[in-house]
């Protein structure tokens, strides 16, 4: 049957109705909120590229995780930024490092909020880069031996999840193997299984003050050219131990998210990440842009492409906006 008998838009009659029949609903519980832990107190330094992102000590950090708790978030991800770097990333497996702090006191305060402790090197060492520098070359082995004893530590602080991102080969099934052996069995991993080499990370380097100090991450981080490869990655995470997996950046990579939702039945998260935030906040400071309605559509998009999660600094106002505040 055609027009007239058809008419797809008595669906769109009233805002009631568009709600009834909306296909992709989007809630608070859907959001991961990245938080940047630094050393001190009552320290509350905002970042440049990011208005509205803070590096932040653990006092403040706690302040922040209970306005994340109140507005219906279920859990915040953690990022350090070390008081010492050095070639080993030393801080990142110290039981007094940053991080492990910060998940001690989240934990002390709201132990119903999930805490996921990012596991990479970059922001621990010297060099910048996500792995052990050996002649100028990441070594993918011996880097292993390192993001065991971060997970491990991580756990034992009260971290519920941990993220491993560096995209090592064989990183997964590593800290699976270092968890279990350590009496941390019940402690989930979510990989960021599929991480572009993208220039949308920017400020996040600003944020987490883990920019190279040399050369770049394309040896170990995905050409932004590959799809199918994106599909290998995840089925040897997922083979490894993955609980959940992770699509990293989210916008420009919608079809990857799809795919990815497409061939695996365990929980699938994107990353809204900085350089994707900054845009939205620029062109909205300048007047060019709807924010509250720009950033609800765009999650809404991440989420329609197959995401179960959504990690983004969005996640406060999002919140807010979505509860009609």
């Amino acid at each position: 049957m055609h027009f007239p008998i058809v008419r797809p838009r008595r669906l769109r009659a009233t805002p009631t109705l568009r709600d009834m029949v909306r296909e992709t609903q989007l809630n608070p519980q859907d959001f991961i909120y990245p938080l940047f832990a630094v050393h001190g107190e009552a320290v509350r330094r905002l970042v440049s590229s990011m208005p509205g992102v803070y590096q932040l000590s653990v006092d403040q950090l706690v302040r922040e995780a209970e306005e994340c708790h109140a507005l219906g978030i279920p859990a915040v991800i953690l990022f350090g930024v070390p008081a010492h770097k050095d070639a080993q990333g030393s801080e990142n497996f110290s039981d007094d490092g940053i991080v492990q702090s910060a998940v001690r006191a989240i934990k002390a305060a709201l132990p119903q909020l999930i805490v996921i402790a990012d596991v990479c090197m970059c922001e621990y060492t010297d060099h910048g880069h996500c792995g052990v520098v050996r002649d100028g070359q990441i070594d993918n082995d011996a880097t292993l031996e390192i993001l065991q004893r971060a997970a491990v530590s991580y756990a034992r602080a009260g971290a519920d999840i941990v993220a491993p991102s560096g995209m090592m080969d064989g990183m997964v099934a590593a800290i699976r193997s270092a968890l279990d052996e350590a009496g941390f069995a019940t402690v989930s991993i979510l990989s960021y299984a599929i991480k572009y080499a993208s220039a949308f990370y920017s400020p996040f380097r600003e944020a987490a003050e883990g920019a190279p100090k040399f050369g770049d991450r394309k040896t170990h981080q995905m050409d932004p050219a590959n799809a199918r490869e994106a599909l290998r990655e995840l089925e040897l995470d997922i083979q490894e131990g993955a609980d959940m997996v992770m699509v990293k950046p989210a916008l420009p990579y919608l079809d990857i998210v799809y795919r990815v939702r497409q061939a695996t039945h365990v929980p699938v998260a994107a990353y809204n990440v900085s350089g994707e935030y900054a845009m939205v906040k620029a062109a909205a400071a300048n007047g060019w842009l709807d924010e509250r309605a720009v950033v609800l559509e765009l999650l809404t998009s991440i989420k329609r492409a197959g995401a179960d999660l959504i990690l983004t600094y969005h996640a406060k106002d999002a919140a807010r906006w979505l509860a009609g505040m």
